[in-house]
């Protein structure tokens, strides 16, 4: 099959985002099966700025054409802001605001003419996330052919109108877990001739857990997290309790990060906070396989790629409840615990530290579940059967 994927930004050093690794990662999977892959993306780097920072068009790259296109740049950067914020306070737009809202979102006019002239010579288009105007314009031009990637979580976009008519025309979906899934069923009314759970596939490894304290001379308990740092992934919550933590019970537990974003970080906190900003993958596995617990305190997850990238690692996870997913993560693998609030925060930790032998056996049994359900061919497996309905 001819295949064409579209996101906004292209899964490389420097780009950090999990539905960016996941779209990546599917093309990758494409390319094993045999397809013919071209992947359609912008020139933006920063997820903050969206600047046109890397050069437009096209290389190849692990087996597939990847074309590079300029978001556009005559967004009205305040009216989007303006219309988030109504929608974010729950307030309903009308269609025309919902158009502009979208118009002024992240955009890339040129992949849309390029993937429109092509259409005829394309059998499928995977794009995604759901939250982008370059998203929404792609399953508009070939809404039959289009298989969404959404990355869905429950929270305001996913009400708006616009939205809703994206998931109801499109040929079918791509989910990650059931929840989303569940949540997608919800949310619209759907009857898609595609409606698969696919995931990303991850090849099992081993590493050192202490190979970090011996590189970088950080020893001691730390709690290790990678990721964008932002109020939407639940960054301050995490250093605001571990700070709290550390002043409640006198235990010496650091806070390590990986990753892009800023993090405002406590005079108390910040002797014991270690921000290493973009690392190796081999370096992360380290960071994670040293850490007694990989926490993560956002409730808008589809899939937490790290969490599983944690347990291969030997980590548990301690994740936040209200986050549907991430909880189901850790309950379907028994893998990891999970908090509401800081006092069963405090508890959930002081268990994991005073308790290692439940908290390796709780590693354990993520990496077994890891192995079993996102494993490559698994994956492929289930991407391939998708693609062919």
């Amino acid at each position: 099959m001819r295949l064409a994927f579209v996101c906004p930004r292209l899964h490389e050093p420097g780009t950090v985002g999990g539905a960016e690794t996941l779209i990546y990662h599917l093309a990758l999977d494409a390319v094993a099966l045999g397809h013919e892959v071209e992947f359609l993306t912008t020139c933006a780097k920063s997820h903050f700025t969206w600047e046109n920072e890397l050069p437009e068009g096209l290389f190849v790259r692990d087996g597939m054409r990847v074309r590079r296109f300029p978001v556009n740049t005559d967004r009205d950067v305040d009216t989007f802001l303006q219309l988030q914020g109504e929608i974010c306070n729950g307030r309903t737009l009308s269609s025309e605001a919902e158009d502009a809202w979208l118009r002024n979102s992240v955009n890339a006019d040129a992949l849309i003419s390029y993937l429109t002239d092509h259409a005829a010579a394309i059998d499928r288009v995977i794009a995604g996330p759901y939250l982008f105007g370059l998203v929404a314009a792609a399953a508009r031009a070939v809404p039959d052919k289009m298989l969404l990637v959404p990355c869905l979580h429950d929270e305001p976009f996913a009400r708006v109108g616009r939205i809703r008519e994206m998931f109801e025309s499109v040929r079918g979906f791509l989910f990650n877990t059931e929840p989303e899934r569940q949540l997608a069923h919800r949310l619209f009314s759907l009857a898609p001739r595609v409606d698969a759970i696919v995931a990303m596939g991850i090849e099992p490894f081993s590493v050192d857990p202490g190979a970090f304290a011996k590189r970088t001379g950080i020893t001691g308990d730390y709690v290790i997290y990678s990721g964008r740092r932002e109020p939407l992934k639940g960054t301050p919550i995490l250093v605001d309790y571990l700070d709290c933590f550390r002043e409640r019970t006198g235990r010496d537990v650091k806070l390590v990060m990986t990753g892009s974003g800023p993090v405002d970080v406590p005079a108390t906190l910040a002797p014991h906070f270690h921000d290493l900003g973009f690392v190796s993958e081999q370096e992360k596995r380290e960071v994670m396989a040293g850490a007694i617990a990989f926490c993560h305190p956002s409730v808008n997850e589809s899939l937490s790629i790290v969490i599983l990238e944690a347990w291969l690692a030997g980590t548990p996870a301690l994740v936040h409840a209200k986050g549907e997913v991430l909880r189901w993560q850790c309950e379907s693998s028994r893998g990891g615990l999970w908090f509401a609030n800081y006092p069963e925060f405090e508890s959930m930790l002081l268990y994991l530290l005073d308790h290692r032998e439940v908290a390796a056996r709780l590693a354990e049994q993520g990496r077994a579940y890891t192995v079993a359900q996102y494993a490559p061919d698994a994956v492929r497996a289930r991407f391939g059967k998708a693609l062919a309905l």
